[in-house]
Parts: structure tokens; C-alpha cells; sequence
């Protein structure tokens, strides 16, 4: 395993992390506590991964009660990163998609939260604090903001950041979350095939010279850029990959065939997935879906295989530039908007 830092603080973390949204969820499969629990703990203890993303809301507090029992005793060796918002102790009912339940960004709620966080997590300091699915109205609230600075004066917070979801908020959170507050961790979803709006992102934290870092979640577009799909794969109705028109998987499995020539014996294609995410200085840590010990194996190891060179670089973004090969497709994120009517519409909601 390799190692980044986060710039201009002592946070150092695993260029792979282990994210508990498939172990807490039920997205992925159904885990049982210990079972989930012995697949945190070997990520750490055979692969070196200390970065561990979970949030309060995934299973309803369940990712932090695992991450928590899973280091009893030994938290100083990892990197505990979760996210708020979400009110599901009102709102615990059945969720479907992307929906999103009610988020409550009050100061009250907002401590009440960190408090109950700390005690699943079984802690006294979260390394890494987000706002989870931030929109404009959070990115661009003082009150909220103040309020994370003073979590960080008391001790229980090390950073703050948000984190991002493609159908609720994206483009233009990200760009401000970096260029108005210079928040020291931004997640977003990012990847080869899916390189909008994310590069749009990193661009934007490069003009401002900002001093944040990236946790680079979906790293393989659920699961394509594993490179094991064919066109007769069929998920499951409780998959989140079912939801996915078929059109996604036709010609994903197409795109799939221009980047063999990254897979070598030494390097299978997920983990040149993951490579490329590395050669972004910006990048910290990369969450792959892990759900079983195979997965764990394979990208917990992707550090250590041998990085992209300039040439292989270079004719990934000729791929790109073509969509390849595919050409155009329906782009659904609300960043296609014009900045504007972005804005505007943004205002709108944050009144109602």
C-alpha cells in the first residue's frame, strides 16, 4: 500500500480505501455484522488500508457501529471518515434509488448528529467530516460552516469536506466547495468512462490553487470498468445495477474493448482503473465497491502494480475524446445546466 497526505494537515491515508456503503446497505448483499467486520478488519490488517468511509445514514447508523467494533482498541491506525445531513432518526422508512429522505442542516441537529456519530463510531474525534449530498444552499451557508469550525476547535473533527452525489447535488457544489471554501476533502464520483463533472472539478480546485484533496468513489462505473460484463449480464432485481437501462450495459461492454490493452498478467483492468485515479496528484484515496475477498484482493493490491505511463495516459484521453468510440450519449447530471440556470434554480429550491 501506498500513502498520500492531505494538503496542509497531518491527515495521511491509504491511496485505497474501504467505503461500508456495501457492507451496511444491502445494495451489495446482505452482510451480517460480523461478517462485514472481518472483511474491514483484513482490509487494514493484510492490505494496509486506513482510510474507511462510512456515513450516518447508511443503514441507518449501521456502517459506523460496524467501522467502530472493528477498531475497538485500536483506533489511533486508521482514518475515520463519515458524512451528516440526512435526519433519518425521523425519516428511517425504506429508501429507493436516489431518492433523498429529509436533511436537516440546523446547528441542533447538526451537533446532535457529530455527537451520535462519535458514540457509534466508539471515538472521540472524527478524522474526516462531510456534508453529505451538499447543495448550493450548504456550500454557501456561514452558519454551517462556522459550526464545523467550531467542531474543529474542540477537537472532535480533524477536516471537514463534502461529499457529492450525481442526481442531488454535483458540478457547481464541487466547484464552490473548492474555489469559495477551500474544504479540505471533496468525494466525488469519477473514473474513466465517467470523467464529467469531475474533471470539471479538479480543473476549477487547480485555477483557485485550493488546498483540497479527493476521495474518487465508483472508480470502476459500478462495476464496467472491471472488465467483466458481456452483453448477455443480468443483475438481480435488489442490484442497484438493475435500475440501469440496458443501453448502459451495451455500450459499456463496448467501451470496455478499446481499454484492454491496460490489462497485463501483472495488472488486471480494475486495477489500471484505479491507477489512473492515482495519477491525479489531487486524488488521496480511492473507494472501490468491496463486497467480498476477492474484490479486497484485487484493489487493495492496485498500489503496489505498475502505474500508467505517459503513452498509455495519453491514449486513454484520445479514447475519451471520443467517448470511445460510442459517440454521443444522454448526459443526466444537473451540471450540464448552464451555470445560470443552475444557479437560479438552486436559489429556487433553498426558498421553498
Amino acid at each position: 500500500m501506498h500513502f498520500r497526505t492531505y494538503p496542509k494537515t497531518d491527515i495521511t491515508v491509504s491511496e485505497v480505501g474501504f467505503g461500508l456503503w456495501t457492507t451496511a446497505t444491502g445494495w451489495w448483499g446482505n452482510f451480517t455484522d460480523e461478517a462485514a467486520i472481518t472483511l474491514i478488519r483484513d482490509a487494514h490488517d493484510r492490505y494496509g488500508i486506513t482510510l474507511f468511509d462510512a456515513a450516518d445514514t447508511y443503514g441507518n447508523g449501521r456502517s459506523e457501529e460496524q467501522l467502530g467494533a472493528a477498531f475497538a482498541g485500536r483506533r489511533e491506525k486508521v482514518v475515520y471518515s463519515t458524512k451528516f445531513g440526512y435526519d433519518f432518526y425521523n425519516y428511517a422508512g425504506e429508501r429507493k434509488g436516489q431518492n433523498e429522505i429529509p436533511a436537516d442542516f440546523s446547528p441542533s441537529f447538526v451537533r446532535f448528529a457529530l455527537e451520535q456519530s462519535l458514540r457509534r463510531l466508539q471515538t472521540d474525534y472524527i478524522d474526516i467530516y462531510s456534508i453529505h449530498n451538499a447543495h448550493l444552499a450548504q456550500v454557501h451557508s456561514d452558519e454551517l460552516f462556522g459550526l464545523l469550525e467550531e467542531f474543529k476547535a474542540e477537537g472532535k473533527i480533524r477536516c471537514y469536506g463534502v461529499a457529492l452525489g450525481p442526481a442531488i447535488g454535483w458540478l457547481y457544489e464541487g466547484i464552490d466547495a473548492a474555489r469559495k471554501r477551500n474544504v479540505t476533502n471533496i468525494q466525488m464520483i469519477w473514473n474513466m468512462l465517467e470523467q464529467f463533472p469531475g474533471s470539471d472539478m479538479l480543473r476549477a480546485a487547480d485555477e483557485a490553487h485550493a488546498d483540497t484533496g479527493y476521495q474518487v468513489r465508483v472508480p470502476h462505473s459500478s462495476g464496467m470498468l472491471e472488465g467483466k460484463y458481456t452483453v448477455d449480464t443480468v443483475f438481480p432485481p435488489t442490484d442497484h445495477r438493475s435500475h440501469r437501462p440496458r443501453q448502459w450495459l451495451l455500450n459499456g461492454v463496448r467501451k470496455i474493448e478499446t481499454l484492454r490493452f491496460l490489462e497485463t498478467p501483472q495488472r488486471t483492468l480494475g486495477q489500471a482503473a484505479i491507477q489512473w485515479l492515482l495519477a491525479e496528484p489531487r486524488a488521496m484515496t480511492i473507494l472501490p465497491n468491496i463486497y467480498d475477498a476477492e474484490q479486497l484482493a484485487e484493489f487493495g493490491t492496485a498500489p503496489d502494480t505498475a502505474r500508467l505511463t505517459p503513452d498509455e495516459l495519453a491514449r486513454i484521453a484520445e479514447l475519451a475524446a471520443t467517448n470511445f468510440g460510442i459517440g454521443d450519449e444522454a448526459n443526466r447530471y444537473k451540471g450540464t445546466m448552464t451555470e445560470e440556470a443552475y444557479r437560479e434554480a438552486a436559489a429556487g429550491l433553498a426558498a421553498v
